[in-house]
């Protein structure tokens, strides 16, 4: 007889053992278990620490692989949208401060061509010319009434004025020269149209004022301007015929006047058409020219163009001293 619980013997002198599972007393103060032999568990991520070590690598560069084209696709965009929201014409912004009072120097170069032989010219000689200068000008640009339209568009009055500098100068404006009376030359001209009795009024008036073909004026008076009576005479007898009231000269009209109501594009609504011409005293082309193409108003004022121009866009700008459009083609670089 084999006492309860022994384990019975097996063929080839095998003896099966029981494991018994030790039960806990729930009742005793202290529980005390019997532990499990432990087996050897393999450490987790033991041989696939490598692979998930290359797989986070190749996850990352992937992603900055794909950060840089985002990167290199954005930002071409992002830096146009920031461009041409600097250039546009806003109140208060940098762009506008620098438009409105422009820092950049402008000069203003002048040459006078004097008739050294005008007493042999008078015997119909032929006349010898003398270049003088050039007479170097600062130019001081502002701009004033400057008013903002709801259609994208901006307008201004342009004052300028010009200041002698003799440190650039070859001469000074103090300098006697020689030149064709054009007072008399144009008032000759503008005779062509009138009657036959103004045609003899004013020539007698040509001889009682004392008036020649040729004149010795300083540089500063053919420029600026000069009192003359045969001026006055005129405008008594014929007011508007000449395009002069108190003063005759070449450029007497240009200094510390404005050159008209310039109306250009904001970019608000068209960044490439940022600082164009839109019209001029209110005309979108001229009615000085014979032909429609030189009666164009093109370009800008002269000053800003729209940004992202290159060598193959022309420039364009509206000179109103010119009474035309200008344009500017690129030709090459000078080293």
């Amino acid at each position: 007889m084999r006492a309860s619980g022994e384990a019975a013997p097996l063929p080839g002198g095998l003896r099966r053992e029981r494991v018994g599972v030790a039960r806990c007393s729930a009742a005793s103060p202290l529980r005390v278990c019997p532990s499990v032999p432990s087996r050897p568990v393999p450490m987790a991520g033991g041989c696939c620490k490598p692979r998930r070590a290359a797989l986070g690598f190749g996850l990352a560069g992937l992603a900055c692989v794909a950060f840089g084209a985002l990167v290199v696709v954005l930002t071409p965009a992002l830096l146009r949208q920031q461009v041409a929201k600097s250039l546009m014409l806003e109140p208060g912004s940098i762009v506008f401060n620098l438009w409105k009072d422009i820092p950049v120097p402008f000069y203003f170069h002048v040459y006078l061509f004097e008739v050294p032989n005008w007493r042999a010219v008078l015997r119909g000689g032929k006349p010898e010319l003398r270049q003088r200068g050039p007479y170097v000008y600062r130019e001081y640009r502002s701009k004033t009434n400057i008013t903002f339209h709801e259609n994208g568009t901006v307008s201004y009055l342009e004052t300028r004025q010009f200041l002698f500098r003799p440190d650039l100068s070859n001469g000074d404006e103090k300098d006697y020269v020689v030149v064709p009376n054009l007072l008399v030359l144009g008032a000759a001209v503008l005779m062509a149209e009138q009657s036959f009795a103004m045609k003899v009024m004013v020539s007698s008036a040509l001889a009682a004022f004392g008036q020649t073909a040729f004149i010795n004026r300083t540089v500063g008076d053919i420029l600026w301007g000069y009192k003359d009576p045969f001026l006055d005479f005129v405008n008594n007898v014929k007011p508007g015929m000449l395009p002069f009231k108190d003063k005759f000269g070449l450029l007497v009209q240009l200094n510390n006047s404005n050159s008209g109501m310039f109306t250009v594009n904001t970019g608000s609504r068209d960044i490439s058409k940022a600082h164009t011409m839109d019209n001029w005293n209110g005309m979108k082309k001229l009615p000085f020219w014979n032909s429609d193409q030189c009666n164009m108003i093109n370009g800008t004022g002269g000053q800003m163009w729209p940004p992202f121009m290159n060598q193959s866009t022309p420039v364009e700008f509206y000179s109103p001293d010119a009474c035309r459009s200008v344009k500017l083609e690129y030709m090459h670089h000078d080293t």
